[in-house]
């Protein structure tokens, strides 16, 4: 009876924040498990940079299709069902995705699997703020990082349960470059479909809505971009995310052609670390401000990105773990600080739709670009060696570039309005603008 009544006006009761917490929690662990390793995979499979830029942008492309596809669930179905559903269907496609190793048919059971996962973003962010006060879901959404750490344990001990004990398998099998992480993630997947079952009841928010494409991929928002600085972060944002991509996608693949072991764990160091700065966006938006906040998250990326350079020049290997351990300032301070300024920035009838564009250019459209643009650099090498130094090159410039533009061009009217009276006061004064 408390559960029908509970909701974000009425509190949350233990029980549903606990679920609503575990179903974050796995749903991110599902993915990290095997994306995360997923470019030392390919490069396993003597891929062409065109086929591996084809296989790793599978997320970016589940991004563009995937409101289209949560447009007619929410409609329609509950939205724990369709997480079921959902979340199925992504168990069984990484399942067969493991039983193959050709790059065509790779390439479509991943896709297809990210045509299935991409919408549970959405809705597993929907399903918790039906049923939690707006001040709790930061508190819920934090498991979603601490499940991305799990999967970096839960891969250190996948590689010890995995040794072969008796002498018939070299002792030591390697999980991180094989299809194992394929087959993990499919277990995580179908854990998270039973789970989405017992999720407190979510009736469709749309229902009754008219159904429209445009709304859907937020292009009605696009009326937006005749604000110059609303412009410049969608553009801006656009741009960041090239270089992002290149840690985000071949991160893996550049550590194991560096002799790195336990790829998942390394990596994930980066998301251990945002699980303490993702709280820590709000403080620097009250000390710093907004603006200030997202330029301190591009320059930790051109920061990242040095890193990456000067570490393959020099080979020191203690500049690549900075380099992946900027990973939670980037993430919080620049792509959560965003989706801060277009809340504030938005009218309300245009806030869903101001998010969902914000996604599909970075993690669609920037995501893709990044992908293809960072895997042709690669394939600059001679003799089929991969050119990761004209990569971490153009990535440090992309960035530096980023950063310029926001510096220059980015305002935070909203902020600037607040305060306005105190910088007025001097001026009444006869002191002039500073």
């Amino acid at each position: 009876m408390s559960e029908i009544s509970t909701g974000p006006e009425a509190g949350m009761s233990m029980s549903v924040r606990i679920r609503l917490s575990a179903m974050m929690f796995l749903q991110f662990m599902l993915v990290a498990v095997w994306f995360v390793p997923l470019s030392a995979y390919l490069a396993k499979l003597d891929m062409t940079g065109t086929q591996m830029a084809l296989i790793v942008s599978s997320m970016a492309i589940g991004c563009l299709g995937s409101p289209l596809i949560g447009m007619f669930a929410d409609r329609h179905f509950s939205s724990e069902r369709v997480l079921a559903v959902l979340n199925l269907a992504t168990a069984v496609l990484l399942f067969l995705s493991a039983r193959v190793t050709a790059p065509t048919p790779v390439f479509i059971f991943l896709l297809l699997a990210m045509l299935a996962y991409m919408p549970t973003w959405g809705l597993t962010s929907a399903i918790a703020m039906s049923h939690s006060p707006s001040d709790k879901f930061p508190q819920i959404r934090v498991f979603g990082s601490i499940g991305w750490v799990a999967a970096a344990l839960f891969s250190l001990v996948a590689a010890w349960l995995f040794v072969d004990k008796s002498g018939l398998v070299p002792v030591g099998l390697k999980i991180d470059g094989t299809n194992i992480p394929h087959y993990c993630g499919a277990a995580v997947a179908l854990l998270a479909a039973i789970h989405a079952l017992i999720l407190p009841h979510t009736p469709p928010p749309a229902k009754g809505q008219k159904a429209s494409i445009v709304d859907a991929l937020g292009l009605r928002s696009l009326s937006l971009m005749k604000d110059r600085h609303f412009a410049i972060l969608i553009l801006g944002t656009l741009l960041g995310t090239i270089p992002f991509a290149a840690h985000w996608s071949y991160g893996s693949a550049f550590l194991q052609d560096q002799g790195f072991k336990y790829l998942t764990a390394t990596m994930g160091m980066g998301q251990f670390v945002e699980m303490f700065l993702m709280l820590l966006v709000p403080v620097s938006i009250a000390v710093f401000g907004l603006r200030r906040t997202i330029l301190i998250g591009l320059a930790a990326q051109v920061v990242r990105y040095g890193a990456y350079l000067l570490g393959d020049i020099a080979d020191f290997t203690p500049l690549y773990f900075l380099a992946i351990l900027l990973h939670g300032i980037i993430f919080g301070f620049f792509y959560v600080g965003g989706q801060i300024y277009i809340d504030r920035k938005a009218p309300k009838e245009m806030k869903a739709q101001a998010q969902g564009l914000i996604f599909l250019v970075s993690f669609g459209i920037g995501l893709l670009l990044g992908n293809f643009i960072n895997g042709a650099v690669l394939q600059t090498g001679k003799e089929g060696t991969k050119n990761y130094y004209a990569m971490w090159l153009l990535c440090t410039i992309l960035s530096a570039v980023s950063l310029l533009v926001f510096m220059l061009l980015f305002r935070d009217p909203v902020a600037d309005k607040a305060l306005q009276p105190a910088e007025q006061a001097p001026q009444a004064a006869g002191e002039g603008e500073a």
